[in-house]
């Protein structure tokens, strides 16, 4: 059985420590009904006072921080529970326990030292934040779920639940994982790139904002990443390092990125044909866009069609 402390955040998101905390206790009853014996023994511990006992094979989950921009995650990042949740963090860790956090709270764990020199992943509206805080880490933003134990860290608010699958799979098994997802009706998603809005990310940055509405102003054409960076006045190296600090994205994807995103809501508002949506964003072939398309979002063409 694994001792699991479930760390209660004080104005965090509710949702998120209830996910939690029903996930395991899902993942206890599922087993107790197929006649095994509960996998987690659950304990919540807030920040007010001290977390003690950890033990080398213990875990610690650190549910989302609940923050509504950048300027509010730096103040809460600042004030004394959250430096103290990043103290029991790095205590738990020391102990031999494993951590996992999800969404803003994955900022707690970078703070106290833990990601330095890892893989990790973030909600992926705070990527370009996490980025310039963390240069130490390695931002897997498009990721879900980043499980490189005895550490994970997991994406957007509702992300909690896919990290609380990949905790049941890790710690218990992955038969018991695969059982819970169905008994909670959950499908399986393996990216945030989907959802993450790139007029959200690009709008973090003059230049790189620039670069997105020249891209869609032209996306019927091929062009070159030379000529984007032409047009904002940035030599091809210099646009290319701004991009990936603020976007996490290469030139190339860049491009190609903006150009699912406008296929992807043709497809879904119009009945063009896959044939001419692929004209309109730029592809000779849509062969082309729906390799892209199957790349960056597991889904093709005809998914995107409404239900007649």
């Amino acid at each position: 059985m694994t001792r699991v402390s479930v760390l209660a955040l004080r104005d965090g998101m509710a949702s998120s420590l209830a996910i939690t905390l029903d996930a395991l206790e899902t993942a206890n009853q599922v087993s107790l009904l197929g006649g095994r014996r509960a996998p987690f023994e659950v304990r919540t511990v807030r920040t007010g006072r001290a977390a003690t006992g950890f033990a080398q094979g213990d875990l610690l989950i650190v549910p989302g921080l609940g923050v509504r921009s950048e300027a509010d995650l730096a103040t809460r990042l600042a004030t004394p529970a959250v430096r103290r949740a990043g103290r029991i963090a790095a205590d738990a860790r020391a102990a031999g326990a494993s951590v996992a956090a999800s969404c803003a709270s994955t900022f707690i764990l970078a703070q106290a030292g833990l990601l330095s020199g890892k893989r990790a992943t973030t909600t992926w509206w705070l990527a370009p934040a996490f980025r310039r805080l963390h240069p130490d880490v390695e931002l897997v933003a498009d990721q879900i779920v980043v499980a490189e134990w005895p550490l994970a860290t997991a994406g957007a608010a509702m992300a909690q639940m896919d990290l609380m699958l990949a905790v049941i799979a890790k710690f218990a098994s992955p038969g018991l994982s695969e059982a819970c997802a169905r008994y909670l009706l959950l499908d399986q998603r393996r990216s945030q790139a989907p959802y993450m809005a790139m007029s959200f990310l690009a709008g973090q940055d003059e230049k790189i904002a620039r670069a997105e509405a020249w891209v869609r102003e032209n996306i019927e054409r091929d062009f070159s990443v030379d000529e984007i960076a032409a047009a904002v006045s940035l030599t091809p190296r210099t646009f290319a390092r701004r991009l990936a600090s603020v976007c996490g994205l290469s030139p190339v994807r860049f491009a190609q990125r903006i150009r699912v995103e406008a296929a992807e809501r043709m497809l879904e508002t119009t009945r063009l044909s896959v044939d001419e949506v692929a004209r309109r964003v730029g592809y000779a072939e849509p062969s082309t866009l729906r390799r892209v398309m199957r790349r960056q979002s597991g889904r093709s063409p005809t998914e995107l069609r409404p239900v007649a």
